[in-house]
């Protein structure tokens, strides 16, 4: 088999298309605790803090997936990984809708979060393979089904919540995964022939090296970084819904304003993957986290029903490219029969940094009765971020040069 047909070929377009349905179906584990958050408080009587452990330990979950179903990738491809995600999604929604308390509730949902993860780093780092030349924007567009999922499902989910509630809900969602993802997985049974690698252009060898860094290095701060910047994503992403209803808006606005927020997150990310074919991913993620950082401050002094709607998009249109710019950076810099193990461990660290980010930000509003103290912890970290990602920018750009 010749490398040009492969990758980039009109079989990759097919495949990406396909990956990008399942990862939007099964990215629903992310958003569906973010819309029911507020009745499972009013429901369990408990305090923010409380409410955002379902939250986190969902969180917890897809970090530790990610990794894990990651390297399985590796070995015996994306489709198993898939109808074994669907399986756990289908228990652990089941489990979560006739739960007794928070606790089993959170347990219910670390499992929801683990099955969730083979949607997101694991079907990118599958599909990377597929692409070279237009790499960036596919990789951006997989990523998307995240974003999408948060567009579609919080819509979708309002109506059934209504009239059935959280319950329901969560019961729907486990009856539409187990009928959907097997299925259509196994339209992805067919794996990348390692062989067409050698013909593959490459390159040239100093720009993959010219990180400056070992690749357990490089992958550490990567880590550091990917927690910062989610720790700063999270805050309005988790306690947006909440934010609404404090401040008399209710809970369809903030569903509104973070399906808007995340619309404008899929644009970023498409926008993203265009200028990562362009500058590569070190810039492009550098770019995206200054942004980030402009973005939360916009939340610090407005908070009208207006403001909030255009802040939101705001914050999705600047932060959207940032998570799939791990990806690239790891394609760039580190070896591709490690993409799956790699990939999946510095978007474990995302996910590390969102569950943090999501119960620290309830904690500091219990502490302080009002979310500004939550959004200034989340610019702090942002800023840790931004310093990581300069140290490597800066680094491979001396590298390059006295290479050159």
């Amino acid at each position: 088999m010749h490398a040009a047909s492969v990758l980039d070929s009109a079989y990759s377009w097919k495949r990406l298309a396909l990956t990008l349905l399942i990862a939007t179906i099964c990215n629903v584990g992310m958003w569906s605790i973010i819309v029911i958050m507020p009745d499972v408080q009013s429901e369990f009587a408990t305090d923010r803090a409380a409410a955002s452990i379902p939250y986190t330990l969902t969180m917890a979950g897809f970090a530790i997936g990610n990794f894990a179903i990651g390297r399985a990738v590796d070995r015996f491809g994306i489709t198993w990984a898939l109808i074994g995600a669907a399986a756990a999604l289908g228990v652990g929604y089941t489990g979560a809708a006739a739960s007794s308390s928070i606790a089993m509730l959170s347990a219910f949902q670390a499992l929801i979060g683990l099955g969730t993860a083979a949607g997101f780093a694991p079907l990118i780092a599958d599909l990377s393979h597929w692409f070279l030349r237009r790499r960036g924007i596919a990789v951006a567009i997989v990523a998307c089904g995240n974003y999408l999922a948060g567009v579609v499902w919080p819509t979708l989910l309002q109506g059934i919540q209504a009239d059935s509630g959280w319950r329901g809900v969560y019961f729907t969602l486990a009856a539409i995964i187990v009928m959907t993802i097997p299925p259509l997985s196994l339209t992805l049974r067919r794996r990348f022939v390692e062989q067409v690698s050698p013909t593959v252009p490459t390159r040239p060898v100093i720009d993959t090296r010219s990180a400056g860094f070992s690749p357990r290095a490089l992958q550490w701060m990567l880590g550091l970084a990917g927690v910062g910047c989610c720790v700063a994503m999270s805050m309005p992403q988790v306690h947006l819904v909440s934010l609404c209803v404090d401040l008399g808006y209710g809970p369809v606005a903030g569903a509104e304003m973070l399906s808007l927020m995340l619309m404008g997150g899929v644009v970023s990310r498409l926008a993203s993957g265009l200028i990562a074919d362009r500058l590569g991913g070190v810039r492009t993620l550098l770019i995206g986290s200054m942004l980030q950082c402009i973005a939360l401050f916009l939340y610090l002094p407005y908070d009208g029903l207006v403001s909030l709607y255009v802040v939101s998009l705001i914050f999705g249109l600047s932060q959207g490219g940032i998570v799939p710019s791990y990806a690239l950076i790891v394609r760039e810099y580190l070896p591709a029969k490690e993409a799956g193990a790699r990939v999946g461990f510095v978007i474990m660290a995302t996910i590390v940094g969102m569950a943090l980010g999501g119960w620290m930000s309830g904690w500091i509003y219990d502490m302080t009765g009002n979310y500004q103290a939550a959004f200034l912890n989340g610019i702090a970290w942002n800023i840790l971020n931004i310093a990581v990602i300069a140290t490597i920018f800066l680094k491979s750009r001396r590298d390059t040069a006295l290479a050159t």
